[in-house]
């Protein structure tokens, strides 16, 4: 019967225990976003992102690992970025970030990067004459 017993404890420990592991893990927030404009300041680019189900305009504060990577430096219009990080007053503080195909984010943003592909082909094309 002991063996039951502390079988019985284990299950009651590992339910008790992931009741709170909601209030640890929510510290970093996934976020997907397409860059909207040519990003001039590298510390604050500005994006179109899908935070907490609604599609809005936001500024991405990248963290000092995230600033010194090669593909933030080369960051350009209409990057597809699944980030996480936290949620601020002014913008979203980025601490790891990935970039995307356009087809890989959610519904929401796939036609806001379908269209700023086009637009950026529209403006380049002519230039390449």
């Amino acid at each position: 019967m002991s063996w039951f017993r502390l079988r019985a404890w284990g299950i009651v420990a590992s339910v008790t225990l992931s009741l709170f592991t909601p209030a640890w893990a929510d510290d970093d927030t996934v976020v997907f976003a397409v860059v909207s404009d040519v990003p001039k300041d590298r510390s604050r680019v500005s994006a179109k992102a899908l935070l907490d189900g609604a599609v809005s305009d936001l500024k991405l504060l990248p963290g000092d690992t995230i600033l010194g990577n090669p593909v933030w430096r080369t960051l350009e219009v209409c990057h597809a970025l699944k980030l996480e990080g936290m949620k601020m007053g002014d913008g979203f503080k980025v601490s790891t970030a990935r970039v995307l195909d356009a087809s890989m984010l959610p519904m929401a943003l796939q036609g806001y990067a379908g269209d700023c592909l086009i637009k950026k082909a529209v403006d380049i094309a002519p230039l390449a004459d």
